[in-house]
């Protein structure tokens, strides 16, 4: 009986176990609300930025499709164009929604008008090192093409009658939310701004005695162009013979003309003046100035006509940096001061009062 009773005893023990294998799990749900940030596009100009000339006028150094390296201050001009090659982030997509364009008007950033769009080139990693690409810590040095790409843009300076004064200028990207973003390097310039060459006095020589020297009073040339326009002048001279334009049997010495050779000139700018005129290195010995610092002056009824101004017919020729002499070109407002002397023939009879001496000012 003790042996079946202990049976009994496991086997109760067991039944009072069997419940718990079935217990059912009981528990709850919480929902889950994830939102992606709205990223903004973020623009960084890479170093391939510059600005090129146009094919109506050559200057000194630069031509058509070339880099207008002797530009040193913000304007332009009709045809000139300016490049810039830029890096496009968007963490959101980098799709073909994105639009990127260059801008222009009265404040720096976003929203101004919209002047030219940019042209994708593809994420180049080539180009990466020279994006300077970072967000506040943290450098961007890999192209990432799944958020990123580049893009060129290139912005040609219309006519004054569309673009004429002062622009704050910038790349822009606006993605296919409407998000956008400028790259930080807005620049200022002013396109086609006029120019123009100033003088102030009047050149007269009277009475003046055959086989003599007459000096004028000193005149003033100057850089007239538009205030606040940065337009650096590389000023230039040329001239005529003269005439006797009445019927008074004119003969100086040997016909009715006054030669052009007989007329110098004595020029003052800033810290230079001709007597440290630099024309006596200059590859056309047609330049030359005397020991009491009066240069000649080179025959030319048209730009470069009839032959090229340059090396012959600056004004003054010191401080040369280049191709350029420094001491050569006015800034706006400034002015270059020149007085004449004039090496009458003898004989010498009648009254010159028909010719021209021209001045020229070269934006570069």
């Amino acid at each position: 009986m003790r042996k079946i009773l202990g049976l009994l005893l496991m086997t109760s023990m067991l039944l009072s176990v069997m419940p718990m294998a079935f217990a059912t799990s009981v528990g709850t749900g919480i929902g889950v609300d994830v939102t992606t940030e709205d990223f903004p596009p973020l623009v960084w100009m890479c170093d391939d930025r510059v600005v090129e000339d146009d094919a109506t006028e050559p200057g000194r150094v630069s031509d058509d499709d070339e880099e207008l390296v002797e530009r040193i201050n913000n304007y332009a001009f009709e045809g000139e164009s300016i490049h810039w090659t830029v890096l496009v982030m968007d963490k959101n997509k980098i799709d073909q929604n994105i639009d990127v364009f260059a801008t222009i008007g009265d404040s720096q950033g976003e929203g101004n008008d919209i002047e030219v769009n940019c042209i994708r080139i593809g994420c180049q990693q080539r180009l990466m090192d020279q994006c300077n690409a970072q967000i506040l810590e943290e450098e961007i040095t890999e192209c990432d093409d799944n958020i990123m790409d580049m893009f060129e843009c290139t912005l040609t300076v219309e006519t004054a009658d569309s673009m004429y004064g002062e622009y704050w200028v910038t790349v822009e990207a606006v993605d296919g939310d409407g998000l956008s973003g400028t790259m930080d390097e807005n620049e200022f310039w002013f396109f086609n701004p006029v120019i123009a060459v100033s003088v102030d006095g009047d050149l007269a020589f009277e009475d003046v005695r055959p086989g003599a020297l007459a000096y004028s009073d000193t005149i003033l040339v100057g850089n007239d162009a538009d205030d606040g326009s940065g337009v650096m002048l590389d000023m230039f001279i040329s001239g005529t013979d003269f005439y006797d334009s009445s019927s008074s049997g004119a003969r100086c010495p040997t016909t009715n003309q006054l030669a052009l050779d007989n007329f110098r000139y004595f020029v003052t700018n800033g810290a230079y003046s001709s007597l440290g005129d630099d024309n006596d290195d200059a590859v056309d010995a047609d330049r030359d100035t005397d020991d009491e610092g009066y240069t000649n002056i080179e025959y030319g009824i048209g730009w470069n006509n009839p032959d090229p101004f340059y090396v012959n017919a600056e004004i003054l020729q010191d401080q040369q940096v280049g191709p350029y002499y420094t001491a050569n070109l006015l800034a706006p407002g400034a002015e270059m001061a020149l007085t004449f002397r004039l090496d009458l023939p003898e004989p010498c009879n009648g009254d010159f009062d028909s010719g021209q001496l021209f001045f020229w000012g070269e934006a570069i």
